[in-house]
């Protein structure tokens, strides 16, 4: 009987002690993991996409965004993962972030529209019986002078959707000039979120809430360049981008070190895209 007893003892002993091994597991945890919020945007309007699905493809799990495109994902583990961002009548997203312990990120993803027909197409087969084409019963307009702030060119397009989207801050090389700026650090000095680290004569930029000795990412003509990117000579520079942290970087530029900011430097060297 005492046997008996002492060996139901022990049986409750070890499955009390596995409870609170496992209470204590999942405390640590919770306080090590790392937590993802954010929305998910139409990138022509801006507006909130309902119903958008964020998922993590090095974990499984996922989360569905709520009438205000506002969506929540826990218990992410220290270090890189991959999210596929996915939404009724938009193309496909994805992006890969770089979480630390305890870390909650807030980003804003974008998902362009699918596809639409052209104009052509929905407008139906000009020269039908008894129609008129657009062109017979166009009429001649008179000659109006607009003046209005020139856009960069062509190549410049992402930069300047961008730019009207007000995410991050910008320069033109026009604004350059008439400041008087002689080197990128000039150019970004007046920009708010930055500090500099100087020391041997060059200066370093460092985004205020990225951690001591974070370095911001270079992304030079729509190519990262960390060695090339702080020493570009301003005269070569025609357009300036800087993202200071992680719930500013657009999704194209998002990666592991985003974290740290985002530097796009337009430069004169770069080649016109080709026309489709």
């Amino acid at each position: 009987m005492l046997i008996r007893a002492l060996r139901s003892m022990r049986s409750t002993f070890l499955a009390g002690f596995a409870v609170l091994l496992a209470l204590g597991s999942a405390r640590v945890e919770a306080q090590t993991t790392a937590t993802l919020t954010g929305r998910v945007l139409d990138a022509v309007s801006g507006l909130p996409l309902r119903d958008a699905t964020v998922s993590v493809l090095t974990t499984g799990g996922s989360a569905q965004t709520d009438s205000l495109g506002r969506f929540e994902i826990r218990g992410l583990k220290v270090g890189i993962h991959r999210f596929l961002v996915t939404a009724t009548g938009y193309a496909r997203g994805s992006m890969s972030l770089a979480f630390a312990a305890k870390e909650r990120m807030e980003r804003d993803l974008e998902l362009e529209p699918a596809n639409t027909p052209p104009a052509s197409a929905v407008a139906g087969t000009a020269g039908a019986p008894g129609t008129k084409s657009p062109r017979d019963s166009a009429q001649a307009l008179p000659e109006v002078d607009v003046s209005a702030n020139a856009p960069l060119g062509r190549r410049y397009a992402d930069f300047e959707r961008r730019r009207a989207m007000g995410r991050g801050q910008y320069r033109t090389r026009e604004e350059l000039e008439a400041g008087n700026i002689y080197t990128l650090q000039d150019a970004m000095r007046s920009m708010r979120g930055i500090r500099f680290n100087c020391a041997g004569g060059a200066c370093r930029a460092q985004m205020v809430r990225a951690p001591m000795g974070c370095s911001p990412e270079y992304v030079v003509d729509e190519r990262v360049d960390n060695a090339f990117g702080p020493v570009i000579p301003i005269r070569d520079i025609v357009g300036l981008e800087v993202y200071t942290g992680a719930s500013d970087v657009p999704g194209e530029f998002a990666g592991r070190n985003s974290g740290c900011g985002v530097i796009v430097i337009w430069t004169t060297a770069g080649r016109e895209p080709r026309r489709k």
